[in-house]
């Protein structure tokens, strides 16, 4: 099992008192769709990453 396989429940923020982990495709209490929960893989050459680093620093 890689680490791409565990997902977990979209609307468990609103559905479940907790995130609700699963490996099939839709969350097994109350059947939304489940998503990948790694994150972005690293890319030394993102684009973006200069303008999402000085976002941060400003606290947005």
């Amino acid at each position: 099992m890689a680490k791409s396989d565990i997902r977990v429940c979209s609307a468990w923020e609103s559905a479940h008192d907790r995130p609700v982990y699963t490996l099939g495709e839709e969350c097994p209490e109350c059947g939304a769709d489940a998503e990948n929960t790694a994150p972005a893989p690293f890319n030394p050459e993102d684009p973006y990453g200069e303008y999402r680093r000085r976002a941060r620093r400003r606290g947005e």
